[in-house]
């Protein structure tokens, strides 16, 4: 419990000669919330598909909780929980085939995916949903319901790409309150956004842009006197 949630040291990564990432460095913190805060294009997907092994990192280290990705693969992954920007719930079965489904290929058994189904629906709010096919649910309960299947595994660290995307502002408010609960249970949240009032003065962020991350440390900090808009425009157009 002494390592960082997430450490992301060195990394870099290009598609042919598209340089998608440069030398990347990011710590989350056990229990913290942390943004990682850039444009469409910056880079945000690709460092998320490094750290879940959807692409293997040839460069730099990646450790999830203590485990070095590239070396004990199964060990690191096992740590993680992901919520990507695109819906990941079969929406023709219900919220608990969906969850069944999930610890199944966790290993989990069914008598323990049992208790846990209920214990992550309660923690979504989302009891009452689990017979109800996914495609009946508003999108912030579809949102809440993958938040679910991500927490089966009791994982250290949440990943989350964009994932209020698509939702109306009171599901993207609940969301965002949700996941920020999960962090006074011991949970490590990575938050990819590009909207800068999911943001809160005490969050730490790293600002990543064309790649490359240009800034990073307590939002109030960033922030300064100008807020934290008018900071994000000064790096980023600085680097334009």
């Amino acid at each position: 419990m002494d390592n960082p949630a997430l450490e992301v040291l060195g990394v870099s990564h290009a598609f042919g000669r598209v340089v998608a990432l440069r030398d990347v460095e990011l710590v989350v913190p056990r229990g913290r919330f942390v943004a990682l805060l850039g444009i469409n294009g910056a880079g945000k997907t690709t460092l998320f598909s490094l750290v879940t092994r959807l692409y293997d990192n040839t460069s730099g280290v990646i450790r999830v909780a203590g485990h070095d990705l590239r070396r004990a693969p199964g060990k690191a992954l096992a740590r993680l929980g992901v919520v990507f920007q695109t819906r990941a719930l079969d929406s023709d079965l219900t919220v608990a085939q969906n969850l069944s489904y999930h610890a199944a290929l966790h290993g989990i058994d069914r008598a323990t995916a049992r208790a846990r189904m209920a214990e992550v629906l309660a923690q979504v709010d989302l009891a009452d949903k689990a017979g109800m096919k996914v495609a009946a649910l508003s999108g912030g309960q579809q949102r809440r319901a993958e938040i679910a299947r991500a927490l089966l595994n009791r994982p250290d660290l949440l990943l989350l790409d964009e994932a209020t995307t698509g939702l109306d502002v009171r599901s993207r408010r609940e969301v965002l309150a949700l996941v920020r609960g999960l962090t006074m249970g011991g949970v490590s949240v990575l938050w990819a956004t590009h909207i800068l009032d999911e943001i809160a003065p005490e969050d730490l962020v790293y600002v990543l842009h064309q790649g490359a991350v240009l800034a990073h440390g307590e939002a109030r900090d960033l922030a300064g006197a100008e807020g934290l808009t008018r900071a994000f425009l000064t790096l980023t157009e600085a680097e334009a």
